[in-house]
């Protein structure tokens, strides 16, 4: 039985920040999977945590943490980062107390952005986790891909100027749940943004073509050193969103630090693939999650 509490782990600007966390209801002290959810720093929140997913991270004797943080652009990546940091000092400092945690022993888990946001904690936190797992994550955030119109976007319509900002500018918020619209605006937003090469000065409020060198502390690829945890990568080959280089590209750099890592390539697969379709019922997929429950017991 899985037992779930929701936290409050930090307010700012009157926007309360949470995270669900989800334990066996026990004393038993246990490893801690800190979960990060994706959506382009821009929408999406701690619910898209699988549930298949979430059971196997459990059975296998993880307390989970599924983590809310600030979304961009109301919120800038500077003060994103800080969410991030701040749910990864709160998992600490209060896991061993109200969760029974083992402190010591963390793992941080992302997908897509918040694939990105493990690759982070990578450098920007300290004690540094005992590993990572990045799902179609990005060790660069001011690439071609993201700085210049994309073309897998350009071919969808074209989303207007006015409705693109319609949804977004208002208050502070952490997570937008599928519910309401709000999330589907975001996203319009999202592909807005692709359209025109404007994410990196959306979400962070500056310009990499003018102010290149202010991105390096925000870019896991250029932080990488013989410290970095563990790491594994995963990433389908047919990604039309985070292009699959960008885990090569990670992967051969943990490789010339010397940092213990491993990619698994997914062939013919895209974005988003482990969330679709049968899930665990899909034996490439319930393959995958024992790979990824052996590289954590060999690290965690």
């Amino acid at each position: 039985m899985c037992y779930k509490q929701s936290y409050t782990y930090k307010a700012v600007a009157g926007c309360k920040i949470q995270a669900d966390v989800y334990r066996i209801p026990d004393n038993v002290i246990r490893p801690a999977i800190l979960w990060l959810h994706g959506g382009a720093l821009i929408l999406g929140d701690r619910e898209a945590l699988p549930r298949d997913q979430l059971e196997k991270y459990v059975e296998a004797g993880y307390t989970v943490i599924a983590a809310d943080y600030r979304l961009a652009p109301e919120t800038k990546l500077k003060a994103i980062i800080e969410d991030l940091q701040d749910a990864y000092i709160w998992t600490r400092a209060r896991g061993p107390e109200l969760l029974h945690i083992d402190p010591n022993r963390i793992a941080v888990i992302g997908h897509s952005a918040g694939g990105y946001l493990t690759l982070m904690t990578g450098f920007c936190v300290s004690p540094r986790p005992k590993a990572l797992v990045s799902f179609y994550g990005y060790g660069d955030i001011t690439g071609p891909w993201y700085s210049r119109p994309d073309p897998f976007y350009r071919q969808q319509p074209a989303i207007p100027e006015d409705e693109a900002y319609r949804t977004v500018g208002g208050s502070v918020i952490a997570g937008t749940p599928a519910e309401g619209g709000l999330s589907e605006g975001r996203h319009r937003f999202y592909v807005y943004c692709r359209q025109h090469g404007l994410w990196p000065q959306e979400v962070t409020g500056h310009d990499p073509e003018r102010e290149p060198r202010w991105f390096d502390p925000y870019c896991p690829i250029r932080n990488a050193t013989a410290k970095y945890p563990p790491t594994l990568l995963i990433h389908g080959d047919q990604d039309t969103d985070v292009p699959f280089e960008q885990s090569t590209l990670m992967s051969e750099e943990l490789a010339r630090h010397g940092v213990a890592h491993q990619m698994i390539p997914m062939a013919n697969h895209g974005h988003g693939f482990d969330t679709e379709g049968k899930g665990m019922n899909d034996p490439t997929i319930s393959k995958l999650f024992d790979q990824i429950l052996a590289f954590l017991e060999r690290h965690v």
